[in-house]
């Protein structure tokens, strides 16, 4: 009997672990990501000339539209990827790499392309309401978050703690997002552009650190490496 609850013990302690690896990958991914602070430079830039209360409704419409587009494709993402018949470790591999090339846009504070390109640019130039485009989609919910929004949930594995810890991660970093955005002007006056500059760099290392650690995991699920997935 001491032998049987030591080891509900011992499977408790690593579901335990392996629930708090999760949440701490999910929470670091989210908030590299979808970048809060360097938020507020592009909100100032897409709202110049714009009232401090239109650009209130801006910014809340903006976090609105990028939640919902994050909500709908973690929910299609595991049965989309089951249908196209892509596995989990060919998609953690395909993800980490994607992520590890927007670290290093990151690192070199370059425009990344899974934001917003040239062309895209011009058009959010010449738009009335920057929510949606330019700042909703790309900027807060672009093909670099959808992809880690996918990755992290077919991890997840259907697993309702874990989905609730990647709901919160996301919540939550959505929330720092609509307070950055809100805030722009008055956070920027405080830390400068070099400040901004400074924690996008410092984001940009934590996710080159995780998309190494994708592209590592996914390799050991391959026939390859392991023992398959």
């Amino acid at each position: 009997m001491r032998a049987v609850f030591g080891g509900e013990s011992i499977v408790a302690d690593s579901v335990v672990r392996a629930e708090f690896h999760f949440a701490a990958t999910a929470f670091a991914t989210a908030f590299t990501i979808i970048d809060p602070i360097g938020m507020i430079p592009l909100t100032l830039a897409a709202t110049v000339g714009v009232a401090a209360h239109a650009r209130q409704r801006i910014v809340n419409l903006a976090v609105i539209v990028g939640a919902a587009i994050i909500l709908v494709m973690g929910i299609i993402g595991r049965p989309l990827l089951g249908y196209l018949g892509i596995t989990l470790p060919a998609f953690t591999i395909a993800g980490g790499i994607l992520l590890f090339l927007i670290a290093i846009d990151m690192l070199f504070a370059r425009k990344t392309g899974t934001k917003q390109n040239a062309e895209e640019e011009r058009e959010a130039a010449a738009a009335e309401n920057p929510a949606v485009f330019p700042l909703a989609v790309p900027m807060i919910s672009g093909p670099g978050t959808i992809a880690t929004v996918l990755l992290l949930g077919t991890i997840a594995r259907g697993s309702a703690t874990e989905i609730a810890i990647l709901v919160a991660a996301y919540a939550t970093a959505l929330a720092a997002t609509w307070i950055c955005m809100s805030l722009a002007t008055a956070i920027l006056r405080i830390i400068g552009t070099t400040g901004v500059h400074v924690v996008t760099r410092l984001l940009g290392i934590i996710l080159a650190a995780l998309a190494v650690q994708f592209v590592i995991n996914g390799l050991s699920g391959t026939p390859l490496v392991g023992h398959g997935g």
